[in-house]
């Protein structure tokens, strides 16, 4: 790609963008029964994944790796230089090698295969020359070279490196398809996302309960009423008999439409007047996923948490979910 200093940059850019997409777009003519054999020996291993290479193949290797990791292949990056000088105590002939390099001829890669050979080490390369030295020593090669590169010199990794990483991608994800991955198994990987947090987290977790909890009788006055949901903040109080068990709720807007309502006669009314009867109810064991959806189809901000016998357990409140990141 030859360009000058004066074309604008809007239209470099969307050079860049259509030759990395190209290179990206030519591996599926170049997938074979090599990518079949590499996703089978990974598959059929015993061990972990390791990904190695240099330089920029290095750090691709190293999204590679997590993104293996991340979607149920044991994987981890291993630097090909800190290899030789005592790290491949981390590599065991249960293991599986993904070596990177494009031109095949990295020096610190092939200083691993008498070692890989050794051991019987499962080794796929990934390089740009099916007929370079890494390249013949794998037990299978995956083609990821590439027409041109981005750049104008031709000399920096740029469409190469896009597409080593697609490459990466289609391994693990025909890794995950093949393995059976399911979105709940994808979420144990990822507890502290929004999609483990969706996943996992349930009304137990998130719900007030104990002293936090705002509970009166059928018979409290309403002035009281309005001191509980005052006091809790939680814009809701519970109307329970003495053993606990679920008769309606009253909301703080609840009090409002009966103030207006009623007006000076409010003092003189009980809660179980006015309480509403039948509240939304859920169970501690379910998802504040689920809690969630309840509160969005019938526009209310809090859940009563309750057990099979209809015993308050808590509430859940609408915040308490979003400060979790669960939408």
């Amino acid at each position: 790609m030859t360009i000058q200093k004066n074309d604008n940059i809007l239209d470099i850019a969307k050079r860049v963008l259509r030759i990395e997409a190209d290179a990206v777009l030519a591996l599926t003519e170049k997938l074979n029964s090599n990518f079949e054999k590499a996703v089978e020996i990974i598959f059929n291993a015993k061990g972990r994944v390791v990904v190695s290479g240099m330089g920029k193949s290095g750090l691709v290797g190293k999204k590679i790796a997590a993104t293996l990791a991340s979607t149920g292949t044991p994987s981890f990056f291993l630097h090909p230089a800190e290899a030789s000088h005592g790290d491949l105590g981390m590599v065991t002939s249960r293991d599986v090698i993904i070596a990177i390099s494009y031109s095949g001829e990295t020096s610190e890669l092939i200083g691993l295969i008498p070692f890989l050979k050794r051991f019987n080490v499962s080794l796929i390369s990934m390089t740009g020359n099916p007929e370079s030295t890494l390249a013949k020593a794998a037990d299978v090669n995956l083609d990821i070279s590439v027409k041109e590169e981005a750049c104008p010199l031709g000399i920096v990794p740029t469409a190469s490196t896009t597409a080593t990483l697609a490459m990466g991608d289609a391994i693990a994800v025909a890794l995950l398809t093949k393995n059976g991955l399911k979105e709940e198994d994808f979420a144990f990987f990822h507890p502290g996302g929004s999609l483990g947090k969706k996943l996992f987290l349930t009304v137990k977790d998130l719900m007030h309960t104990g002293d936090a909890l705002p509970v009166i009788s059928p018979v409290t006055p309403l002035s009281m009423a309005v001191v509980v949901i005052s006091s809790k903040r939680l814009g809701v109080t519970i109307v329970a008999d003495a053993d606990q068990k679920i008769l309606g709720i009253i909301t703080d807007g609840d009090v409002r439409r009966v103030i207006e309502k009623w007006g000076k006669e409010f003092f003189d009314m009980k809660a179980g007047e006015v309480m509403t009867k039948n509240p939304k109810m859920i169970s501690e064991d379910e998802l504040a996923a689920k809690a969630l959806s309840i509160m969005d189809t019938y526009s209310i901000t809090s859940i009563v948490v309750a057990d099979n016998e209809g015993i308050a357990k808590g509430i859940i409140h609408l915040h308490d979910i979003l400060k979790q990141g669960i939408v």
